[in-house]
């Protein structure tokens, strides 16, 4: 078996999986249900602004905080929600962990590849 096969068969695994189901089906229940999906929306709107005031070293205000405390209370409330985070969740540790393995292989030549730079680095700091 080749490596694309591999593949293949790791995708069919994936869609398999319990953790894919469980996340599609909150999905199709999120997408039925208008009110629940706007809720999730509008609370990772705020999230996603927050954040981008973080990177941009902007302080971010107690009240701003607390407003996200409070929507996300409300948002976890809802069970379509909840039951959609929880399988997101879920669904993307399992994809962290494929991820991390898959990429393994990669690590030694990630670590040759950054030994190599640095004696490049030494050899040049030597010469000056």
């Amino acid at each position: 078996m080749n490596v694309y096969d591999y593949a293949h068969a790791l995708a069919k695994a994936i869609r398999s999986s319990s953790e894919y189901r469980a996340f599609k089906k909150a999905l199709e229940s999120l997408e039925k249900d208008s009110a629940a999906k706007e809720m999730l929306s509008d609370f990772r709107k705020s999230q996603w602004e927050l954040q981008q005031q973080k990177l941009a070293g902007l302080e971010i205000s107690p009240e701003q905080e607390q407003r996200l405390s409070r929507v996300w209370e409300i948002v976890r409330l809802n069970m379509v929600v909840k039951d959609y985070l929880e399988a997101e969740y879920k669904f993307s540790v399992m994809l962290s962990d494929i991820q991390k393995i898959i990429g393994e292989p990669l690590e030694d030549v990630i670590a040759q590849e950054i030994e190599e730079l640095r004696s490049e680095q030494n050899k040049g700091q030597q010469k000056e």
